[in-house]
């Protein structure tokens, strides 16, 4: 037996004795040994094999396919909910309460809290504890589930959880892949295999996915057992787009052959099998360590506006119960000091204390467990079941369904439903948010000619003249380029065809072809040269098909593929010709290959490139430049040496790429037009009415957005646009210098404006000026990241000042981490502004991530934002209703909520507060335990909970058309604290009215017709009736929209209190010592005076908050009175803005 190998993870070449291979595999894994001396990568023996001449093999250690996604266990379940749920603050403070209950000899029972607590802790653990027992079924249905393993070179049937890392898995179509594999060979003769991933990122397009070369063509049993082979590869991550490994394989001789291993061929757990009868792979990654398991990760937990406003309120009240019981525990010990009060002379003489300091530490203690219920636990389950609930209404919106999709809209989180209605800024896309992502090829040029096939001189074969200069007037490019531009659409692509028969579909020539790809562009441009003549047919082990203008077949060999990133910008592939030429072919955004070509055409092909982004289409240009033989061959051994890279494999591709594609030819350029979605304009406009500023950030280029951004109507005919860009910059040795001219001179402009605009605002009625601002990603990069770090700050201000004052933002080139820093610095500005962004791809998850609210929208570009977003929708027109109605209804709804609790356990604990001063401090409770412990449980629970699900205080209708009711909402507005101290003053009022109207009644102690006295448990359950009965009706008259259940809550709250009451005090229970409160409540309502006293104290409670209210109804009837009388001046403004808008809307078609 060999030495042993520190780890499950060792040097191939030291498995292999060969010295050089494990010295140069030893000094790549230099780089991915962490502190603790762990190697960053893995070996994976396929089929458990051990490689011809090593000496020893190593047994690894990996883990098993067992998948947990469950919680709990059986025995852990108890301590670690228990533990989870006291870790909120409010939990735990009522545990301590109910400790020192059982603890110290307090006033009130431990059952007064104890039970709430226990109501909640219950709640809460049955729900947890119901959602993991179905986490637990899952796994169990997974796990056990029927697989088939080659072994022995025979097909084995075995439970899913018993794969291991290097068993040779066979899944047959249909069928879901039980963990990751690297694809050895498929049932089709090229080697692919097309695969669905919706269960990981949403995407229901067919991907396609390649066995390695060496391995395609086995198609048994015995002939895939029989490889000989091992993998090395990263240790797993959670990127499901990311892998990096290389497979040696073993032949006849001892030295391997490496192949490059990526992305393009693993298999992912979660995926399933499409049109491939079977595939055979190689597990590298099970159980947990699989990329669906490391994607159940959580996301950072967003809090919102109102949970911080939650926790001063609850400051504030903690303060209140503090010093409630500070007051009370001094004016104890004042009133001790006085003996004729203290030692009255029916009791015995009392024993001074002898430790004075404990004594008053357990009365100080017992005053706050007897003032306790100022801290409204319940509040917190009430809450959580109004967010939980609520967000059902988001999912049930009718207009929020697409009905060609058979979806609406989905709630990721609950918990952000009120930050809805808060949201200062909006941060969206462009593409396939506000445009359709439908792409349709308009045009193209050709060595400055261009080609329109919508064109009514189009002729037959689709070309016709153009703009170019004068000399090429109705004029067309030499045929020998028009064809290479058309083979170039053609082959310079990553479109498959779907071969699954669709007789739905129109055909051509009898011949139904659908494309698929990850990029809707590709597709147009495929398509855009199928109608010029040139169709694109498919591909076969590694060739291309094209069918040119004389239905004749050519053949390309696919060398390579340059595959696009969003930094280069382009994507490559090189080809070999049929005449045995090799030529790379590259197509990508202006701005990365204009520099990287010969200057033959450049200007003329310029030219139609900003003509086309001016009309708003989406442009690229294509290039080519023919390679010798010898310099292929360089470039080969470049590219494979760093496919093979485990070690920063992206960055070496990405530079062996820089070195390849330059020296190129300009052939020529392309438009496609990518529609505006339906009514995005209007939705942009209802947000601007709204006081909600919308910046798109987009990484086309400034023309195209810019022309979007003026159909959408975030750009008006009059905005005067401020321009950031290298434009404007100029040179690159003044960039820093010229940009911080730039900068303060548009911020003395804008504060100009706003200056001119305040003194002439008291002569005209004009609005005010309005300014827009456009930046790119390079100019970006300059104030957020400046050579001088001096300038940083300065920079930043200067650019947020701006920003500020403009009406709308356009950034163009953006990168998606710069996405992510323009969020994060509006975010972090002084007022901490409530962002909201939204976008459809995967280049749009960092900003949805870093927004305080996260949508995504279910688009052609997968699912990856809506599967990372807080809420996911169709369109971007359901934006609007989102926020401007949902929005505002949940934060209405939830801060009454907040603030109704705070109110009525203050009027509940108030006049137990005043009681303590006519009892001698004696901690005598007012209240029954019964009614301590049912007050926030039953009583006055489900009519809030109702109100907060139901209440519409402004109507769906009025919020749908009257945009400006948001601004009334607008930063925190009814959490405030002057709204806090108008609630506050309310519940102390009415306490006061309790606590004093019912004791000047009171003091008549016989009030009973029989001359019966009444006593102190009457005195308190006569205050507790009118105080139920008065935070009841005061929420009835709060409600503006009644439902039966509105109704049946409210008053079956009511009347399951008066039942209560008589049943409590009807019955002699055997398990109570005291029965004080038998026949009270019965008793009590015998008289004449408590009925009128209920009712004269619930009014007299009442009438100022009916009062404000009137007073609020009759200035807003005013107010819609005036707005409702004619103008001239507001009937001109309509028309000027009707005017403007359409003006802008014919502008953009």
């Amino acid at each position: 037996m060999g030495p042993r190998v520190a780890g499950h993870n060792c040097s191939l070449g030291y498995l292999l004795g060969n010295k050089k291979q494990a010295y140069k595999d030893l000094q790549e894994m230099k780089w991915c040994s962490g502190d603790d001396g762990r190697v960053d990568s893995r070996t994976v023996y396929v089929g458990h094999r051990s490689p011809p001449g090593s000496d020893t093999h190593i047994v690894q250690k990996f883990c098993s396919n067992r998948i947990v996604s469950s919680k709990y266990t059986l025995w852990n379940f108890l301590p670690k909910n228990l533990f989870e749920q006291f870790r909120r603050i409010a939990n735990f403070y009522f545990l301590i309460i109910f400790l020192v209950q059982v603890i110290v000899d307090t006033p009130t029972s431990p059952v007064t809290s104890g039970l709430p607590l226990f109501f909640v802790i219950t709640v809460t653990a049955v729900k947890q504890g119901y959602e993991d027992w179905l986490r637990h079924k899952a796994d169990k249905e997974v796990n056990e589930s029927t697989v088939y393993v080659v072994e022995n070179k025979k097909l084995v049937e075995k439970e899913c959880q018993v794969i291991k890392v290097g068993d040779i898995v066979q899944v047959t179509e249909d069928l879901v892949f039980p963990c990751d594999l690297i694809l050895l060979s498929t049932s089709r003769e090229e080697g692919v295999c097309y695969v669905t991933t919706a269960s990981l990122d949403g995407e229901s397009n067919h991907k396609t996915y390649y066995a390695v070369s060496d391995t395609m063509k086995l198609s048994t049993d015995e002939e895939v057992g029989a490889v000989n082979a091992t993998i090395e590869c990263e240790q797993p991550q959670s990127d499901l787009y990311k892998f990096v490994g290389r497979m040696h394989i073993y032949g006849d001789t001892h030295e391997p052959v490496a192949r490059s291993l990526g992305p393009e061929n693993l298999l992912l757990k979660g995926a399933t099998l499409k049109n491939t009868k079977k595939i055979y792979g190689v597990a590298v990654y099970t159980g947990m360590e699989t990329k669906m398991a490391l994607n159940y990760q959580g996301k950072s937990q967003k809090r919102s506006v109102v949970e911080k406003s939650i926790n001063s309120f609850l400051l504030v009240y903690l303060f209140l119960l503090l010093s409630k019981a500070v007051v009370c525990t001094t004016l104890k010990y004042v009133w001790q000091t006085k003996f004729f009060l203290d030692e009255v002379w029916y009791n015995r003489p009392v024993k001074k204390d002898t430790n004075q300091f404990l004594h008053m530490f357990t009365d100080f203690l017992s005053f706050m467990v007897l003032f306790n219920f100022i801290i409204p636990v319940s509040m917190y389950v009430t809450v959580e079941m109004q967010k939980f609930f609520g967000s059902f209404f988001i999912s049930w919106d009718e207009e929020m369904y697409d009905e060609k999709i058979q979806e609406g809209a989905l709630v990721n989180t609950s918990d952000l439903n009120e930050e809805l209605g808060q949201v200062e800024y909006v941060f969206t896309d462009k593409t396939g948010t506000l445009t359709e992502n439908n792409m349709e090829f308009i045009e193209c040029c050709i060595d400055g000619y261009r080609y329109s096939h919508k064109d009514p001189f189009t002729e037959v074969d689709g070309f016709c003249s153009t703009d170019g200069p004068i000399t090429k007037l109705y004029g067309r490019a030499e045929k020998e380029r028009e064809e290479l531009f058309l083979r170039a659409l053609c082959l310079c692509h990553t479109v498959e065809i779907n071969e699954e028969d669709q007789p739905d579909r129109p055909t051509k020539n009898d011949n139904c072809r659908t494309y698929i790809s990850s990029s809707p562009d590709e597709i147009a441009l495929v398509k855009g040269a199928e109608k010029y003549g040139f169709s694109f047919i498919g591909r076969e082990n590694n060739y291309l098909k094209i069918q040119n203008r004389s239905n004749e077949t050519e053949w390309y060999q696919l060398l390579h593929i340059l595959n696009f990133d969003p930094v280069r910008r382009r994507m490559s592939v090189i080809v070999k010709m049929q005449s045995g030429s090799i030529v790379l072919i590259c197509k990508g955004a202006d701005s990365s290959i204009i520099p990287r070509v010969k200057q033959d055409h450049v200007e003329e092909i310029k030219r139609h490139v900003e003509r086309n982004a001016l009309d708003g289409y989406r442009t690229l240009c294509v290039a080519y430049r023919e390679l010798e033989q010898d310099e292929y061959n360089v470039m080969d051994s470049q590219l494979n040496e760093a496919k093979l890279a485990l070690h920063e494999r992206d960055r070496k591709m990405s530079e062996v790429y820089d070195t390849i594609e330059t020296d190129m030819q300009l052939i020529g350029a392309t438009a496609v037009e990518d529609k505006l979605q339906e009514q995005a304009a209007e939705t942009i406009e209802a947000l601007h009415e709204a006081g909600i500023k919308v910046w798109v950030l987009t990484g086309d280029k400034m023309e195209t957005a810019k022309s979007t951004c003026y159909a959408s109507r975030l750009f008006r005919n009059d905005t005067e646009l401020l321009e950031l860009t290298t434009k404007t910059t100029g040179d690159v040795d003044r960039k820093e210098e010229r940009l911080h001219e730039l900068l303060r001179e548009f911020h003395k402009t804008l504060m100009q404006g706003i200056t001119n605009h305040r003194q002439g605002s008291r002569k005209s009625w004009m609005s005010v000026k309005e300014y827009g601002l456009i930046i790119d990603g390079s100019t970006l990069s300059l104030i957020l990241n400046p050579e001088d770090d001096r300038q940083s700050t300065q920079h930043r201000m200067l650019f947020l000042q701006i920003c500020q004052k403009c009406t709308a933002v356009l950034c163009c080139r953006m990168a998606p981490l710069q996405k992510a820093q323009i969020v994060r610095m509006v975010k972090n500005t002084k007022g901490r502004p409530i962002t909201l962004s939204v976008g459809d791809g995967a280049n749009d998850v960092s900003m949805i991530l870093e927004a305080h609210v996260g949508i995504g929208i279910k688009g052609k570009e997968g699912r990856q934002a809506a599967r990372n977003s807080d809420y996911a929708i169709l369109k971007f027109k359901h934006l609007r209703k989102l926020i401007l109605v949902h929005g505002h209804l949940f934060y209405v709804r939830i801060a009454h909520l907040v603030q109704y609790f705070f109110y009525k356990n203050l009027c509940f604990i108030l006049p137990q507060f005043l009681y303590q001063f006519f009892c001698g401090f004696s901690q005598q409770p007012l209240y029954d335990a019964a009614y301590l412990t049912m007050y926030n449980i039953c009583f006055t629970s489900l009519p809030i909970l109702a109100y907060s699900l139901l209440e519409q205080r402004t109507s769906i209708e009025r919020l749908s058309t009257e945009f400006k009711l948001y601004k009334n909402i607008s930063n925190n507005a009814l959490l405030q604290w002057k709204p806090f101290l108008y609630w506050t003053s309310l519940g102390l009022y009415e306490g006061l009215v309790f606590f004093f109207g019912a004791y000047s009644v009171i003091r008549n102690s016989a009030l009973g017709d029989n001359g019966q006295v009444f006593g102190n448990w009457t005195f308190g359950t006569l205050i507790f009736t009118i105080l139920v009965f008065t935070v009841t009706v005061k929420l009835a008259l709060d409600t503006r929209y009644w439902t039966w259940l509105n109704h049946l809550v409210i008053w079956g709250s009511l009347a399951f209190y008066v039942f209560f009451s008589f049943f409590w005090g009807g019955i002699i229970w055997p398990f109570i010592k005291q029965q004080r409160m038998y026949f009270v409540f019965a008793h009590m309502l015998t008289s004449v005076s408590v009925w009128l006293t209920i009712i004269l104290l619930i009014f007299v409670s009442l009438l100022p908050d009916i009062l404000v209210t009137v007073f609020k109804n009759s200035r807003e009837a005013q107010h819609q009175a005036k707005r409702r009388l004619p103008s001239s001046g507001t009937s001109t403004v309509f028309m000027l803005s009707q005017t403007t808008s359409s003006h802008s809307f014919s502008w953009s078609e």
